[in-house]
């Protein structure tokens, strides 16, 4: 019941903030001189990105299945990341973790999280650099969590700190 209350709230926010983000977006219009990156990512999973730039701002088109998949650059290592603005924080699978070279024994679980599939412990940690597109940030605060994850997670510890973000119909922009 719980579960089924968190999405259901997590669905409704997601669609007011999408529907506030599309309104202001639809005066958006480009000059022609500006340049986009545009990262291309489909519901298989399969990864083709077409990179032209805007000022540095990024588009993320939306997949197939209806999500934004963001490809990142998480120090020098490819992390694919569903967008997730729902989530406080960047989320990293177990599997994505070591990829990343994180010592999985020295992690503490000591921080309390709910996910789709409940209750679990998540170990906190920082990420030295993360890019998607023309964004960069540094020190981007992370949770390792070990259980009720089927795929990454970009959160607000990454794009709360982007100038803002925008929704459209069909692609998630950032703004450096």
């Amino acid at each position: 019941m719980l579960k089924s209350a968190f999405i259901l709230g997590c669905a409704i926010t997601s669609a007011v903030a999408s529907g506030l983000l599309v309104a202001r977006f639809e005066g958006f219009r480009p000059a022609s001189e500006e340049t986009a990156t545009v990262v291309h990512l489909d519901a298989s999973q399969s990864v083709s990105a077409s990179p032209s730039t805007i000022r540095g701002v990024t588009a993320i088109p939306k997949a197939a299945d209806g999500h934004f998949w963001a490809e990142a650059r998480v120090n020098t290592t490819t992390v694919k990341f569903l967008v997730d603005t729902g989530a406080s924080v960047v989320a990293l699978t177990p599997q994505d973790a070591r990829r990343l070279g994180v010592d999985m024994n020295a992690l503490v679980y000591d921080q309390s999280v709910t996910t789709a599939s409940g209750k679990t412990e998540a170990a906190r940690i920082v990420i030295d650099r993360m890019q998607i597109g023309q964004s960069q940030m540094e020190d981007v605060e992370a949770l390792v969590i070990p259980d009720g994850l089927s795929t990454s997670l970009l959160g607000m510890s990454y794009l709360g700190r982007l100038s803002r973000f925008e929704a459209t119909k069909g692609s998630l922009i950032l703004h450096p």
